[in-house]
């Protein structure tokens, strides 16, 4: 498997996470995604990924998978153990609306590409876009935290394994940490975090800081 990749991508960091749970490994291809030159922004890359984006995983056998769930799913499926998703259909369907709250409805209004149009199409500084990006960021994880709150069980978000849900909210709540949130005004959150942090498979795949 080849894994089109950028090291700062919090969504990269899932799949490398989930890859690292598994015990499978992936070659890794890394992708520029900031700036107008990205190489995530250009013609050769979009006839990889149509979408421009990472993590892109080229299966054995020649097929290209996007998005990260769609990918974790994949790799959950290719070798089952240990399983990425809770064994029964609530705790599945609650384990993926964790991770589509933070992939669909956080990290989708924050990667560059947003940024760049937010400059080019409305003027916004620095400072506009890094408001912006705390703005939806700390709406989002307070949301998160909200579900967690009333149905959590176990020690992580859903049981007492990590799986999908921690996959998706671990690189997210390093980010949001990154941007000076505390996460203390998140227990839920902040409690599953320091656990996944003592893992090494979480804690050796965070997203790298922007340089």
């Amino acid at each position: 498997m080849k894994l089109y990749e950028n090291e700062i991508s919090s969504a990269t960091s899932r799949v490398r996470i989930a890859l690292a749970l598994k015990g499978l490994t992936a070659e890794a291809l890394p992708v520029t995604i900031l700036g107008e030159e990205a190489e995530s922004r250009q013609e050769g890359y979009r006839k990889i990924d149509p979408q421009g984006l990472v993590p892109a995983l080229l299966t054995d056998s020649g097929v290209l998978i996007s998005q990260s769930l769609a990918i974790i799913e994949y790799l959950d499926e290719l070798r089952p153990e240990p399983p990425l998703l809770p064994g029964t259909a609530e705790g599945r369907a609650l384990a993926r609306s964790i991770a589509l709250a933070i992939a669909a409805e956080i990290h989708a209004l924050l990667p560059p590409r947003i940024g760049l149009h937010l400059r080019a199409a409305f003027q916004a500084d620095t400072d506009a876009i890094a408001r912006w990006s705390r703005h939806w960021v700390c709406e989002g994880i307070a949301a998160v935290e909200t579900m967690l709150a009333g149905r959590r069980q176990g020690a992580f978000a859903i049981g007492d394994r990590p799986g999908i849900a921690e996959i998706f909210l671990f690189p997210q709540a390093v980010s949001a940490k990154r941007m000076g949130f505390d996460l203390a005004q998140w227990p839920n959150i902040a409690g599953i975090v320091a656990k996944l942090e003592a893992i090494p498979a979480f804690q050796e795949n965070a997203p790298a800081p922007r340089r």
